[in-house]
This record gives C-alpha cells, structure tokens and sequence, in this order.
C-alpha cells in the first residue's frame, strides 16, 4: 500500500469525523472511498469527453429524441 499525507481544512476535518463516525468507520476508510468515487467519475468524464469529440458518433436531433421518447410512452 501507498501511504499518502494530506493537510485538510478544519472544516473539512470535522466534516471527515463526523462522516467516519456516523459509518463507524475509519479516517483512512472514508478518504479512500472519497478518492475512488473520484476517480470513477473522472474515468466516466473522460469517456464522455471521448464519445463528444468522436467524429463517428452519430448527432442527435434533441426535438426527434424527445418525440421518440414521448411516442414510446
């Protein structure tokens, strides 16, 4: 395992407690989960990022999607 140290604000420090004993869970449980929730969005921001800028995907008509949407009802 990495260890890493971070300095946090005080706020953010009696948010973190608060969040770990209410889990009852550890500091150390809380950041980690913290960090891979963000990484899982960063991941999934970049896939968006990628299908934008993919000049195959197809562009969609916001009027057409809502019609289907609406007639599928």
């Amino acid at each position: 395992m990495v260890q890493v140290t971070a300095r946090l604000p005080d706020a953010l420090g009696v948010e973190l407690d608060a969040a770990a004993a209410q889990l009852q869970r550890s500091r150390a449980d809380i950041i980690r989960q913290a960090i891979e929730y963000y990484l899982d969005d960063i991941e999934d921001l970049r896939c968006g990022v990628a299908a934008l800028k993919d000049p195959a995907d197809p562009v969609l008509e916001w009027s057409e999607v809502r019609d289907a949407l609406l007639a599928a009802d």
